[in-house]
């Protein structure tokens, strides 16, 4: 929710796992969020990154790994690199 100056007020904002667009509860311990940082065409990092949350259910499976591989080319294609 956001007041009327336009600032997030909310003391839990729930996020969804980039893998399985689940919910992840505040109980969920086992999920993960990465920031992925991206680069220039030197090699240098610019500044921005992309956001991939994973649903504690994907990491106890042992897909985190091929999930985060797999998300990631679909965001490179989307970023343009």
């Amino acid at each position: 929710m956001k007041n009327d100056e336009g600032e997030v007020v909310d003391l839990y904002i729930p996020r969804k796992c980039s893998w399985t667009n689940k919910l992840i509860t505040a109980k969920d311990h086992g999920s993960v969020q990465l920031n992925i940082g991206h680069l220039d065409e030197n090699g240098v990092y610019n500044g921005s990154f992309s956001t991939l949350a994973l649903h504690g259910q994907v990491r106890a499976k042992g897909n985190a790994d091929s999930a985060v591989d797999i998300l990631w080319k679909r965001k490179q294609a989307e970023i343009g690199q």
